[in-house]
């Protein structure tokens, strides 16, 4: 197999880990804007109460929007940033038990279930795309050097 199939096969097992990166994170970001911003009317139907202390929430926010830089890097460049791609599965692992915790034990707001259920399939998502791509790197770079079009 020559250099340029390595290569582009490696691109091709990574292009649906890059695609749910993305996916989550559109999600983060937004997530993030809508802590910040917490408008009333949405909350109230998200199941929550009206939040009169502001800071909290937009510590949630802000913290929301930074995650989803560390789901931007891997996407846009999956070599280098390889290991945000992995502690994204740790990131929503944490947030999926988080979620499903809170509202087992604490309160049962349906935007918590589903929050950590879709938490809970992007972590599964990303997991399973980063396995693929792991296999297919071990398998035609078992010197884990770095693939380019050059080498």
């Amino acid at each position: 197999m020559t250099t340029t199939e390595v290569y582009n096969q490696v691109q091709k097992s990574g292009r649906n880990l890059r695609i749910i990166l993305w996916i989550m994170a559109i999600h983060s970001f937004f997530v993030g804007i809508g802590l910040i911003l917490q408008f009333d009317v949405v909350m109230k139907i998200m199941g929550f109460g009206i939040c009169r202390e502001k800071f909290f929430p937009a510590q949630g926010g802000v913290f929301h929007i930074v995650m989803a830089l560390g789901y931007v890097l891997p996407a846009k460049n999956l070599e280098k940033y390889q290991c945000l791609a992995f502690f994204s599965i740790l990131v929503k692992a944490l947030a999926t038990v988080f979620l499903l915790t809170y509202y087992i034990f604490f309160e049962q707001i349906w935007t918590v279930l589903a929050s950590g259920i879709v938490d809970g399939i992007m972590c599964l998502a990303v997991f399973y795309f980063y396995k693929q791509y792991i296999g297919v790197l071990q398998k035609h770079n078992p010197d884990n050097r770095r693939i380019t079009l050059e080498s």
